[in-house]
């Protein structure tokens, strides 16, 4: 009988562990954490892209090819119909999240993704150089709505 009921209740917790919701607080602290200290490589590269308006505006070029279907932009989701039903939810790139990444860390998750984000790979499609520049990009956002939202979704 003991036997039955176990198998009983891990099978309801394997179950509810397969809903599709938005992670907690403890989930996103955990995710987060392990993400910046062990998963996300590149914490010591140093980006060799300037941060000047040249590179931002290239930056701003290349991530609205690359970037700008799941994260807007303007890089806060603006006009991504999608963003917040992610699971998890498509980060706003200025947040203290994010923005808490190192460069190398930041070019490392568009070059490999984001394993189970949603967060593709990039090696191969853009150049290292792209890639810094839109890391420069990233770290020089304009505010939230600025640019409009994608004309993808207005079509």
């Amino acid at each position: 009988m003991k036997q039955r009921t176990l198998l009983y209740l891990l099978g309801v917790l394997t179950l509810a562990g397969c809903e599709v919701r938005q992670p907690g607080k403890i989930e996103n602290a955990v995710a987060r954490t392990v993400k910046q200290k062990v998963t996300v490589g590149g914490r010591k590269d140093v980006n060799p892209v300037a941060a000047n308006e040249e590179n931002i505006l290239a930056g701003r070029k290349n991530f609205s090819h690359y970037c700008m279907v799941c994260h807007g932009l303007d890089g806060q989701n603006t006009g991504v119909p999608f963003a917040d039903r992610m699971a998890p939810p498509v980060p706003a790139l200025n947040s203290p999240a994010v923005q808490a990444y190192t460069d190398g860390q930041i070019k490392s998750v568009i070059d490999h993704g984001l394993y189970p984000s949603g967060m593709p790979a990039s090696k191969g499609i853009l150049s290292d150089e792209e890639i810094w520049q839109i890391v420069v990009y990233i770290r020089n956002l304009p505010p939230k709505g600025s640019l409009g939202e994608p004309r993808v979704y207005n079509e």
